[in-house]
């Protein structure tokens, strides 16, 4: 057997309760798809609190609740107006702390998204720096410039398409590095550093327990604002080393900031606020100066999410993953599916070449990527650290590849000119109940923002409730397990070297107890030996199939 590569000597033990966010299993909450409790089609925070029983049956740790503040939802709420309240259209704050109280009595824990780099064009300050004018105080809070020839002071591309420059009527330019409506903050502003760090505050006072950070290596500017360089003739997104606007040395003095403010609440009787990182950065080394002991706790490891389905380049994500995020004295966080991706059952139902081509465009094996899911799905909950799982997925969600054209609503397909469909398909509203759509989610006279597929019927949280083969309760059996075995969450794993070629097997160790996971990623069964604790699918003559993992204890 050989041990992943680790610095230290660090073991899995049992860790103080404040210690939680090390091995927590999150789930991801789109407020706006998630559950609509008074039935208008759109989810709201009431839908969230009538469905916290629902999640603690599930076994989760924590929630993290994606944009939930007023904005004009031009990009899914991560085009934000007031930091400090909750969208109308989901509920108010007196809803916000309620449903915190009852998360908490619970024992869940409560994140929310803060979105730092951008905000709405409807936020005030915005307003107010378009109304002062050039030169004005209000403008140097936003990236405003004046560019000479009437072209953009750089040649910088936005995320959703299109440049990253606005020219405005009076002949300044302002940055959005995602959409036209989301003008970037100025870091380097003493009003905005401020500003952040009383929003913290304020939602620490009112309880929540900790933030994820979008787009976490991006608030940091060069000033000098250099040009990228060309790839395949169009200015690359590429997040080389040395970008002008992505992973700058600055984001850091940023987050170790932040990292004081939550440890101002440590001695509170709800215990220490934590942050988890979005920064889409490989290799793992960078990933790691993000979660340094005096920067943020953890942050997602994208890598896992974009590897493919083989068990070389699988172990080979795991181990870097693992070796840099330890030699920091971090652990891992992984993530399988979120609100940006598309939805793991239809990615492993696809060939590996054409795993994130965008939706509809190449055919799936949705049967084969169902196998695929439960089985990749036992494989993160078995490895060390913590792990999120995206609203649906316990259900075997797949993506929706065919809605309609016109009920689109990511910036990505205008920005592309309607040749890029987005990120839709994975944030259609969840179904809870019955045989045909709306699923429990709005009614039929007001049915849901997106709709849903007639072909989910039978996934439907009631459908499976009951269903011990269901995808549900493997889920449940699973958080389960891992929530009851010492050897489960934070730790460490030492690989199996003698499992056959195209098997990852592993073996984790914990207060006397030994738990073993095995993936068959190969196309024949194979032979499989220890007391069963649970599997992805059936054994075959007392085989492990492919495409399936085990849980083992020795």
């Amino acid at each position: 057997m050989t041990e992943a590569p680790a610095a230290g000597d660090r073991q899995t033990s049992t860790r103080p309760a404040d210690d939680w966010w090390r091995s927590a299993v999150v789930y991801q909450v789109y407020p706006r798809s998630f559950a609509d409790a008074d039935k208008n089609g759109t989810g709201d925070v009431n839908g969230i609190r009538a469905r916290l029983p629902y999640l603690s049956d599930l076994g989760i740790d924590a929630i993290w609740i994606s944009p939930w503040y007023p904005s004009p939802l031009l990009d899914g709420g991560y085009d934000v107006a007031d930091y400090r309240d909750i969208n109308p259209d989901f509920g108010t704050l007196a809803d916000a702390d309620a449903l915190i109280a009852e998360a908490h009595s619970l024992g869940i824990r409560v994140l929310i998204d803060l979105v730092p780099n951008h905000c709405s064009w409807e936020h005030p300050w915005f307003k107010a720096a378009l109304a002062a004018g050039r030169g004005s105080p209000e403008r140097e809070r936003f990236w405003f410039r004046d560019s000479p020839g009437g072209q953009p002071p750089t040649n910088w591309p936005a995320a959703f398409g299109g440049g990253a420059w606005q020219q405005i009527d009076d002949g300044q330019w302002y940055l959005h590095m995602f959409d036209i409506s989301q003008p970037d903050f100025n870091w380097d502003h003493p009003d905005v550093i401020a500003e952040f760090d009383s929003i913290l505050r304020f939602w620490f006072d009112r309880g929540i327990d900790g933030f994820r950070i979008d787009v976490a290596d991006s608030m940091a500017k060069d000033p000098a604002l250099p040009d990228v360089p060309l790839k395949n003739g169009q200015p690359t997104r590429d997040k080389y080393v040395g970008n002008p606007f992505y992973d700058q040395p600055g984001v850091h003095k940023i987050h170790q900031r932040w990292r004081q403010i939550a440890d101002e609440y440590a001695d509170t009787p709800q215990g220490p606020r934590v942050f988890v990182a979005e920064a889409w950065l490989s290799p793992a080394e960078r990933l790691a100066a993000y979660v340094r002991p005096n920067e943020l706790h953890s942050a997602f490891n994208f890598d896992v999410l974009r590897c493919p389905w083989d068990a070389k380049e699988l172990r080979e994500v795991i181990d870097h993953t693992t070796e840099n995020l330890w030699a920091v004295g971090a652990p891992a966080t992984w993530v399988l599916s979120n609100h940006d991706t598309i939805r793991h059952r239809t990615r492993y139902g696809r060939d590996q070449k054409h795993a994130g081509a965008d939706a509809g465009t190449v055919p799936t094996d949705l049967a084969l990527g169902l196998r695929r899911a439960r089985a990749a799905a036992l494989l993160e909950l078995a490895l060390p650290g913590g792990a999120y799982i995206y609203q649906g997925d316990e259900l075997g969600l797949p993506e929706v590849e065919d809605l309609p054209e016109e009920v689109l609503d990511d910036p990505t397909w205008e920005r592309s000119g309607h040749t890029v469909r987005g990120r839709d398909g994975c944030r259609v509203p969840m179904p809870w109940s019955g045989s045909e759509p709306p699923f429990g989610f709005g009614t039929p006279d007001n049915p849901p923002w997106l709709p849903q597929p007639a072909s989910w019927a039978g996934l439907t949280a009631e459908d499976q409730q009951d269903d011990p083969d269901s995808h549900l309760a493997l889920y449940k059996a699973a958080l389960r397990i891992r929530r009851d075995h010492p050897a489960l969450g934070e730790g460490r794993l030492t690989w199996d070297d003698d499992a056959p070629a195209g098997v990852l097997s592993f073996t984790r160790f914990g207060d006397g107890e030994t738990f073993r996971c095995l993936v068959n990623l190969t196309d024949t069964p194979v032979p499989i030996d220890g007391e069963i604790l649970l599997t992805s699918q059936p054994l075959a003559d007392g085989q492990l199939p492919p495409d399936t993992t085990a849980w083992l204890s020795l």
